[in-house]
């Protein structure tokens, strides 16, 4: 600002007057002059005598009679006049009953009153026919024309529950029967800030006021359908291309008064839509007009960054949030009063932003000055709208006109953008073209030196990788089995060396043979441990190979029980096969594809496993079921005792390396390495199959070897 207030070039002079005086000229040649009555009547008379208004119409100006708060019909009206004489309270209309001084006080915007005015006609006119142009009154009325009823819109009622409100414009038309014309008019208002006949009502030929409304009605129709055309076409541009949001402040004000342009004027929106509820169209209509600045000042902020101070933006925001929220809750009666201080804030939003179109048309942006020139008409059409609306203008709706010339500006100011843009994005393209041609040219001729580098590559990777696997299990292996020994040696060792310790410092000299014997079983027990580890670390890194082949379960059972049927009954045990009666005479038997000696291994750590924690007299059974389940059959070996059982709690850990149990009533007395089941999983799911556990912890644990069948074999 300070920069502008601080000019002193004719530059800067030249481009302000010249900006407003085309602005001011433009604006006017698009407005129309306002046709001031020459006849207008006279203490409710209008004498029409030496005019024909069916050839020229006129708008009826004047002084009606004014009967305040009474509903009178023509009937009425002739009925007091014989009673009470002639009326002496005149109103000038068009004009709001709103501070009219009646009895020395001023009446307010709401309440019912009946207008009535004559006119007296030229001899030529009685035999024309006649129509009446009757713009929108606030808020219901009725019209008699010679004592007939010709309009009504919305319920005429003495309150505000009895009556009902509603906006529309109406051509009427009538046939003189005399030469005077009695024209009486009900009005009733009670949900608008200003009540009365505030509009001009136009007499003449029927035939001359309908061309004229028809012609009115199609001017409106085509500013709203370019309107709305305009702001639908740029609301799509940015859907496309969202990076620019100057399509879309534009084309959202632009359909906003396109929408606005339904509910003025001729009311286009009402005739198509004669049931349309008039408050939310007033509420329509005021928000639009409330969120006008703040959209095209953030159009504007896109067209010319920088030139929107940062606290004007904030400011718009709030003062423009407060009125919308105002008139989203408040009834039309009183947000309607707010319509100056709305006007106002719009006007006050276009001079800033025209502030700023100055400092860039100074700057020489590329067009600022068009973008001024246009602003200056849109604010002259606003402006004349907002005194048209309070009463202190004739001249009417202009705004749409004015924002049709602005939008179809802005319009030609955007494509000229995008079409710079897709010329600059054409000229890049091209560019870029270029270098990929030239790119490509490159990346043939290295292509083939990529390709036999790549084969020689790939063959020396392949090689490399056999080698990095078994690399990596060997390693894998070792370190495995370096953790198991350290882990699971430390205790026995530990143990060793005290009683080695204990033997030298001849503790209890009595008991070194003692000693002695629990070093032997703890190395006989640690070479166990060594060689069970060692399996199992070349098991879990796949170290360990199988040699499966198609056995009969039922004959691998056989061989071994038969094996290991004297090991189990040397420990005090009973040793039981359960395969069924005539098992061997069956057609189909259970085949399973396996490594016998492995499968052998794990099957007998199930077994040792049963031994070592049922007490002496006990009993271990191996069984045979085949489960039937589809697509695959599973042949199912389970290893039974007598013992105790295993918690339930525990039954998912006891595969696990480290687990040990020693159930406290086992007579064994032999202390478990942990890695017996570890083992026999390892090699159960190698074969394809699963190995479970079952205990109540009381009666015993059964355990339960899956292994998938393959097709049968005869026996």
């Amino acid at each position: 600002m300070r920069g502008i207030l601080r000019f002193g070039s004719r530059t800067i002079l030249l481009y302000i007057a010249a900006a407003f005086v085309v602005g001011l000229v433009a604006s006017y040649s698009v407005i129309p002059a306002p046709d001031s009555p020459k006849f207008q009547s006279e203490e409710g008379i209008l004498d029409l005598t030496q005019v024909h208004v069916s050839e020229n119409p006129l708008k009826l100006a004047g002084e009606w009679e004014f009967y305040w708060q009474e509903l009178l019909s023509p009937e009425d009206i002739q009925i007091r006049s014989k009673r009470d004489g002639i009326n002496n309270r005149w109103i000038s209309i068009p004009n709001s009953w709103l501070g009219y001084r009646l009895d020395d006080q001023r009446l307010k915007g709401t309440g019912y009153a009946t207008f009535r005015v004559v006119i007296e006609l030229s001899e030529q006119d009685r035999n024309e026919r006649l129509a009446l142009r009757l713009p929108t009154i606030f808020h219901a009325y009725k019209l008699w024309v010679n004592s007939e009823l010709l309009a009504e819109v919305g319920v005429v009622g003495r309150d505000k529950s009895r009556a009902t409100p509603h906006l529309a414009t109406k051509l009427v038309f009538f046939q003189p029967e005399s030469d005077r014309v009695e024209l009486v008019m009900q009005v009733a208002n009670f949900h608008h800030n200003r009540g009365g006949i505030t509009k001009y009502i136009e007499l003449g030929g029927s035939d001359v006021l309908t061309v004229r409304t028809n012609l009115k009605i199609a001017a409106e129709m085509f500013i709203t359908a370019s309107l709305l055309v305009i702001g639908v076409y740029h609301l799509l541009l940015f859907a496309l291309r969202r990076k620019d949001r100057a399509p879309l402040y534009f084309g959202l004000f632009t359909l906003l008064f396109g929408i606005r342009s339904l509910l003025v004027g001729e009311l286009l929106l009402t005739q198509l839509w004669p049931t349309f509820p008039w408050e939310l169209q007033f509420k329509i209509e005021y928000l639009i007009l409330c969120s006008s600045g703040y959209i095209i000042t953030l159009y504007s902020e896109c067209i010319f960054p920088n030139y929107v101070s940062r606290w004007f933006h904030l400011g718009s925001r709030i003062v423009t949030g407060a009125f919308c929220i105002v008139v989203v809750v408040t009834p039309a009666i009183i947000y309607t009063k707010m319509l100056p201080i709305i006007g106002v804030m719009v006007v006050l939003h276009m001079v800033y932003l025209m502030v700023g179109l100055i400092q860039a048309a100074v700057r020489r942006r590329e067009g600022a000055l068009i973008f001024l020139l246009v602003s200056v008409v849109a604010l002259v059409t606003v402006i004349n709208d907002f005194l048209y609306y309070n009463e202190w203008s004739r001249i009417g709706n202009t705004s749409p006109l004015g924002l049709l010339v602005f939008t179809i500006a802005q319009m030609m100011l955007l494509s000229s953008r995008f079409t710079r843009a897709a010329v600059n994005e054409e000229r890049i393209a091209r560019e870029l073209q270029d270098a990929n041609n030239k790119l490509t040219e490159m990346n043939m001729n290295l292509e083939r030196t990529v390709q036999d580098r790549t084969h020689a590559l790939s063959a020396a990777h392949d090689d490399l990788r056999v080698s990095y696997d078994r690399l990596l299990h060997s390693e894998e292996g070792r370190k495995k089995l370096l953790a198991y020994i350290t882990h699971d040696l430390r205790m026995p060792l530990s143990s060793m060396l005290g009683y080695v310790e204990a033997v030298q410092d001849r503790v209890k000299p009595e008991r070194n043979e003692q000693y002695l014997k629990y070093i032997q079983d703890n190395t006989i027990r640690i070479n166990r441990m060594i060689e069970e580890l060692s399996f199992l670390s070349h098991l879990e890194t796949g170290q360990v190979s199988y040699r499966m082949e198609p056995v009969h379960v039922i004959h691998f059972l056989r061989d071994f029980f038969e094996q290991y049927e004297l090991v189990v009954r040397d420990a005090g045990l009973n040793f039981m096969l359960d395969i069924g009666d005539g098992e061997d005479q069956r057609s189909n038997l259970p085949v399973v594809e396996m490594d016998a000696q492995r499968l052998e291994q794990a099957l007998f750590n199930l077994v040792s496993n049963a031994m070592k924690f049922t007490s002496r007299g006990g009993v271990v059974r191996i069984s045979l079921a085949v489960d039937e389940a589809k697509p695959t059959r599973y042949a199912i070996i389970s290893v039974q005792d007598s013992g105790t059982g295993i918690p339930p709690d525990q039954l998912e850990q006891i595969f696990y390396r480290n687990y040990r149990y020693d159930r406290p009533d086992a007579e064994t007395g032999v202390e478990g390495s942990g890695l017996g089941l570890a083992i026999c999983r390892e090699i159960v799911q190698a074969h394809g199959g699963a190995v479970r556990a079952e205990s109540d912890g009381k009666t015993g644990s059964i355990f339960y070897v899956s292994l998938p069948c393959i097709v049968e074999l005869r026996a």
